[in-house]
């Protein structure tokens, strides 16, 4: 973000003396990991977590990039995230406040989320998985969900979590590629008011060709008519709930695989990043703590995700549960049954904490700030971000109409692959400065690098995000495919930086601000411009509720600016008035530079959004370059792209 585009309403915003009072990150912090990192890491992980065996050595780096942290250290990633707690004291602390979306609730102490991740683990014995075996789970964000990924890290199987809205032919590679032998599923879960099917996509991943499954595990959760198979299909309700609810956690090596998340490119096989047991555990629980500022004896976290993604994993399964933390889960979507569905449940559960994404957030922009206002939302007193760059008015907006004007926001870069936070303010310690993640987290090194892969540090140049030492909840791998994993994360600069993806600047304050993945840096006659910046100054003019951008081939440029926005309401009433593309146009030429002015730029009424809110850019790219639209199969709405695409073809700009 330029300086010319923050200039109206450029605020910073230092810590608050009485939240940096209370607040567990600590300004000494960035000193400690500064003076001996090693020490450091070793500190969080003897301080956050139970060991069963102490570690002999903290950080194996001699087959770099195949880092090994806490060698020789053995754990249970489910005796830390369940029953430590019950062991303490804190049994009858809620552990998660679970709100259907139809209306029904369920609140789950330590000691009875302990009963069922005990059940749930000898019911996978009982079903013949044992350690080392991976097992598919592909569910609605319901309890059984967590109580699924616990059971599976309690006996030492690697788990590998589907998103719910993934079709049937993702969840097949993902089976096959980890070779799961179970599936754990459900016969749906609601979406929008209504049920929606599960299990069926199962059925049609496993028809097909040859594949390891030997067991579907099936949660009743809307009671729809399911196909069933009695040689393969098993209800939770009857293995797990008739399972004993005594089951020793026993300990696990640091480095045994925890899961397998899958992250699709725009093209290619899925990338299986797997994460294993000790320093994903230690980094996980040390960011929800600092960054967060979780303190469980009082607040109530609300992390928004889906358990489907990697912030689920480790912001609502295991950096919370393994501080002891009480959360809120929520199945439905913001907008079901009304548009204040959020703000109702921060009201009922008094949320202390919450953790979205930027694409919630200008959603809400759109909806407009009178739906918050009806609600008490004054429980607030911190809110995070996560997923993309948020830009400057979005967080303004977040921080008014939603934290009141007095809670800090996070926003935190990190990735699938990262498995933790790795850039982010601390809230007792950072002067806040809107759209930006500011600085790496104590213990974690990053720069900015230019073309030639020298780091630099002078302002607004913009150049390509590197980490440049390991860090304990870093990914081990790309399952089954070493190689890929060292030709996709450390070739670009050579062994010695890992290659997050993403473009990046400092600011005159020495800010790291993200500027999206490097496919979205484009470079228009020579010029490296970020779609993130030019997004932000489109939603700065007041018409704008949301804005995407794309660089599309052009024979004189190189790359030209395409932009597709959606108008607020009041603006969208008269379809934004005809001089609309002309004006934003402009606009952007006044915050940017005349270099960043869109080619094009096209009222749309929505944008393609994936199920878990990610807008596909490369789709909108098909739709600029005109091509044939790509595989659709991942969006919540696919018809948005036939509207896209008529409007493109009936001449709108």
């Amino acid at each position: 973000m330029s300086e010319a585009s923050l200039s109206q309403e450029h605020h910073t915003f230092p810590p608050d003396p009485a939240f940096a009072a209370q607040a567990n990150g600590t300004a000494d912090l960035y000193a400690a990991a500064d003076a001996d990192y090693e020490a450091f890491w070793a500190q969080q992980a003897r301080d956050r977590i139970s060991w069963a065996t102490d570690f002999e050595q903290t950080l194996d780096w001699s087959n770099a990039p195949f880092a090994k942290w806490f060698v020789g250290g053995t754990l249970n990633a489910a005796y830390n995230c369940v029953d430590r707690h019950v062991e303490a004291g804190n049994g009858d602390r809620v552990a998660i406040h679970f709100e259907g979306e139809p209306g029904d609730t369920r609140s789950i102490t330590y000691a009875e989320l302990q009963r069922e991740v005990c059940k749930a683990a000898n019911a996978l014995e009982s079903l013949g998985i044992g350690k080392g075996d991976t097992v598919a789970i592909y569910l609605p964000m319901i309890p059984e969900a967590a109580v699924a990924m616990l059971a599976c890290a309690r006996i030492g199987a690697p788990h590998s979590v589907v998103f719910g809205g993934f079709s049937a032919d993702a969840l097949n590679t993902r089976i096959n590629d980890a070779d799961s032998r179970l599936v754990i599923t459900a016969d749906g879960g609601y979406r929008r008011g209504a049920p929606s099917a599960l299990k069926p996509a199962v059925d049609a991943a496993i028809a097909v060709g040859d594949n390891p499954v030997e067991k579907v595990l099936v949660v009743r959760r809307t009671g729809q008519e399911v196909a069933w198979d009695d040689s393969r299909d098993v209800w939770w309700h009857d293995v797990v709930d008739a399972a004993s609810d005594q089951h020793e956690a026993r300990p696990h090596d640091a480095e045994d695989p925890l899961f397998i998340l899958y992250t699709s490119g725009t093209t290619g096989k899925p990338k299986g990043i797997f994460h294993t047991t000790g320093g994903y555990l230690t980094q996980v629980a040390y960011t929800n703590s600092v960054v967060h500022d979780v303190h469980p004896e009082t607040d109530v976290y609300w992390c928004t995700a889906d358990i489907g993604w990697v912030t689920g994993h480790s912001y609502i399964v295991y950096g919370p549960l393994a501080n002891g933390a009480t959360q809120l889960m929520y199945e439905g979507t913001p907008d079901t049954p009304h548009q204040g569905r959020w703000w109702e449940l921060i009201e009922k559960y008094k949320v202390s904490i919450l953790y979205t994404a930027p694409t919630a957030v200008r959603t809400f922009m759109k909806w407009g700030h009178d739906v918050p206002q009806k609600f008490d939302l004054s429980s607030l007193r911190l809110l995070g971000s996560v997923g993309e760059p948020i830009n400057p008015e979005a967080w303004l907006w977040y921080r008014k109409w939603i934290g009141g004007d007095r809670c800090p926001i996070v926003d935190t870069w990190w990735q699938t692959e990262t498995g933790a936070i790795m850039i982010s303010p601390l809230p007792g310690v950072t002067t806040l400065e809107p759209g930006s993640a500011q600085k790496p987290v104590p213990g974690v090194s990053a720069q900015i690098l230019d073309d030639e892969g020298q780091p630099f540090t002078e302002p607004e140049k913009v150049g390509y995000l590197v980490l440049t030492k390991p860090w304990p909840s870093m990914l081990r791998g790309i399952w089954g495919d070493p190689e890929r994993y060292q030709q996709t994360y450390w070739s670009r600069f050579g062994p010695k930086y890992y290659f997050a993806g993403d473009g990046a600047k400092y600011d005159a304050d020495g800010n790291i601000w993200l500027l999206g993945r490097v496919d979205d840096v484009m470079n228009v006659s020579g010029h490296r411009l970020s779609t993130a910046e030019i997004e932000s100054a489109l939603v700065s003019h007041p018409a704008v509720a949301e804005a995407a951008v794309v660089g599309a081939s052009d024979e004189t440029t190189g790359q030209a600016v395409a932009a597709f926005v959606i108008l607020r309401s009041e603006a969208a009433a008269d379809g934004g008035g005809p001089d609309i593309v002309q004006e934003l146009r402009n606009h952007v030429a006044k915050e940017i530079g005349p270099i960043a002015k869109p080619r094009s730029i096209m009222v749309v009424t929505e944008l393609p959004k994936t199920r878990s809110g990610k807008i596909m850019r490369r789709l909108l790219k098909d739709v600029a370059e005109g091509r044939a639209i790509g595989d659709v199969t991942t969006l919540a709405d696919s018809s948005v792209m036939t509207l896209i695409k008529e409007g493109m073809a009936s001449g709108a700009e």
